[in-house]
């Protein structure tokens, strides 16, 4: 980790249904941080549901409203933020949120992911006939940038509270590191 850094706040990155929004909460609830998930602050920003913003706009809009999200955030403080699942895949958006935050990766296999997020129509990039394979195809799509991450932190099969602790103490850990 760069000594340089000045951590402030903690992003979850990592592919959909990994648990960064539950997993976020229980950090930011043990960290008395507020709790902010990119997704939503985007449906705000938009007027109207990521799916929607998909389907009437396109993935490029989706991705432009993201980014400025990303910025917006480099301005806050205290925060946990969940991030939407493509988000930390885009390197400026890494590199724009390692600025003032602790990278945080959640992961799962394949299968864990698809068990999870089956049962959700709201998934725009899996309206696919195959979404088993987009899984897998987008996992190793996103998986270099993904490994970026401060922290990698396996929570497939794991509670979401002892996965929360661990990501806690390595906040903290980092906290302290950057604060010398």
């Amino acid at each position: 980790m760069d000594p340089q850094r000045h951590i402030r706040n903690l992003a979850l990155i990592g592919f959909m249904g990994t648990g960064k929004t539950t997993v976020g909460q229980c950090v930011a609830q043990q960290l008395r941080f507020e709790f902010l998930d990119t997704d939503h602050l985007i449906e705000a920003r938009a007027r109207k549901r990521i799916a929607d913003i998909f389907a009437q706009d396109g993935e490029a809009r989706f991705r432009a409203l993201e980014r400025e999200v990303v910025a917006d955030l480099a301005q806050r403080e205290r925060v946990v933020v969940a991030t939407g699942g493509g988000l930390g895949a885009n390197p400026e958006n890494l590199a724009s949120l390692r600025r003032h935050a602790l990278l945080v990766c959640l992961w799962a296999t394949p299968e864990v992911i698809w068990q999870r997020v089956s049962r959700h129509a709201h998934r725009p990039l899996l309206q696919v006939p195959d979404p088993q394979a987009r899984i897998r195809e987008l996992l190793a799509a996103r998986a270099p940038v993904y490994k970026e991450a401060d922290v990698l932190v396996y929570s497939g099969t794991r509670q979401s509270h002892e996965v929360a602790q661990q990501v806690v103490q390595h906040f903290l850990d980092a906290y302290r590191a950057s604060a010398r």
